[in-house]
């Protein structure tokens, strides 16, 4: 028995199940179409719609060009509010990216990097500035990772060697200096940009961006909302609030939004201070080369740890992502470190000044040079097995370690009867 099919007409296509409609042409019944032909084709587009609605990959993949992975990467962290945006910038289109053009993201390799570097410093630049482009790139890489643009980092990223050498800053006899030929100069705002920068350790861009909303006088902060390691409240001295309450009030027109206001700034605010700040610096008798507006903020810093702050109070003003920055400035100044030592000698002389001076007997003494001067550590524990009773005191109780670190020794007294150690 011979089966009959509907034709498709206009009219019989319209009654259809709302859908995709596909129209395709196979071909004639004259021209040995066969029904079984129209069959395979209808279910293998079906295959492909269901491939389509589980977003399977299909066709060739879509290359991804440095070039465009940094553009795209630019316009979403300016959506999500991503931090150093304007440095990432800069460091990607005059440098990264007039350097790898598009070379495909996932195919960057370490050799690719090396061959940047030696570029770079072919170009007399330093290496801390090849650090820093370096970091835009490895942070382009975890976000291509997070965006899923690549499904991992294409090659490790080896940083140069950096000079950390000592960091300059202002001893308090040439801040004062600097503080009164910025005060007798001609530029309004040099003075208090040095004011601030000095008693807060604020970055120079922090400090010129600072607006009259964000400060708060009876808490005594200042309100950061772009700072290098994000937002944060930045303390201010008791001195700083009463300058700040005087000088917003003499100056402060009602229009006003910024601390340091410029008409000529397409921010509103002043953005370039360095020629007035030469001009003072020479005017104070410091060399213009040594002496930059960054240097205010490594003053501040050095002074709050020679003043004896501890470094995670320091960290919190200063502003820094990590601790380890802080501790650089633990080493700069010598009669610091010397300071601290002159603590722990005179542990001693408080001990030798106790009714309980006995306890450190030229015995003993002989026994610290004896010990530390051993070199071989067998030679240390035989001199240190017979020095110690010849102090009265047993072996077992005190290691020669505790003689080599004499901060470290135990304030409780030793169980047995005998003189007690009191430091």
């Amino acid at each position: 028995m011979t089966v009959r099919f509907t034709r498709l007409t206009r009219p019989a296509t319209r009654t259809l199940a709302p859908g995709q409609r596909i129209h395709r042409t196979l071909g004639l019944e004259s021209e040995g179409v066969t029904r079984e032909r129209a069959e395979t084709f209808i279910e293998a587009a079906r295959t492909r719609a269901r491939e389509d609605r589980l977003n399977l990959p299909k066709g060739r993949k879509v290359v991804l060009g440095f070039r465009d992975a940094a553009k795209r990467c630019l316009e979403r962290l300016e959506q999500e509010g991503g931090r150093d945006i304007k440095y990432k910038r800069m460091r990607l289109g005059k440098h990264l990216v007039p350097f790898f053009r598009d070379v495909p993201l996932d195919k960057l390799a370490s050799f690719d990097l090396e061959r940047y570097k030696k570029a770079r410093q072919g170009e007399g630049v330093s290496p801390g500035t090849i650090n820093r482009e370096l970091a835009a790139l490895s942070h382009l890489f975890n976000k291509a990772v997070d965006w899923k643009w690549i499904s991992h980092r294409p090659c490790r990223i080896v940083r140069l060697g950096e000079n950390r050498g000592r960091i300059t800053y202002l001893t308090v006899e040439q801040a004062l200096r600097l503080l009164d030929a910025a005060r007798a100069d001609r530029c309004e705002h040099i003075f208090p940009f040095v004011l601030v920068a000095l008693e807060t350790s604020m970055r120079k861009s922090e400090v010129l961006s600072i607006r009259l909303e964000h400060i708060d006088l009876e808490r005594r902060i200042i309100y950061v909302p772009k700072a290098k390691a994000g937002a944060r409240e930045q303390p201010i001295t008791a001195r700083l609030v009463e300058f700040l309450r005087g000088y917003v009030e003499a100056t402060k027109p009602p229009e006003q939004a910024w601390l340091f206001p410029s008409s000529s700034s397409r921010s509103g605010h002043v953005e370039w201070i360095e020629e007035p700040f030469r001009r003072i610096v020479e005017e104070a008798g410091l060399k213009p080369g040594d002496v930059v507006p960054h240097t205010l903020r490594h003053t501040a810093i050095t002074h709050l740890v020679q003043a004896g702050v501890d470094l995670p109070t320091v960290q919190r003003i200063s502003g820094h992502r990590t601790l380890q920055m802080v501790v650089r400035y633990s080493h700069q100044n010598g009669e610091h470190i010397q300071a601290a030592m002159d603590k722990l000698e005179r542990r001693y002389e408080v001990a030798q000044s106790t009714p309980l001076a006995g306890a450190i007997t030229p015995e003993l003494h002989q026994a610290v040079e004896e010990t530390a001067t051993a070199a071989p550590a067998k030679v240390a524990r035989r001199r240190h097995g017979t020095a110690m009773p010849r102090a009265g005191l047993e072996p077992a109780r005190v290691s020669p370690h505790w003689i080599l670190s004499p901060a470290c020794l135990p304030i409780s007294p030793p169980r047995r009867a005998g003189p007690a150690l009191h430091w």
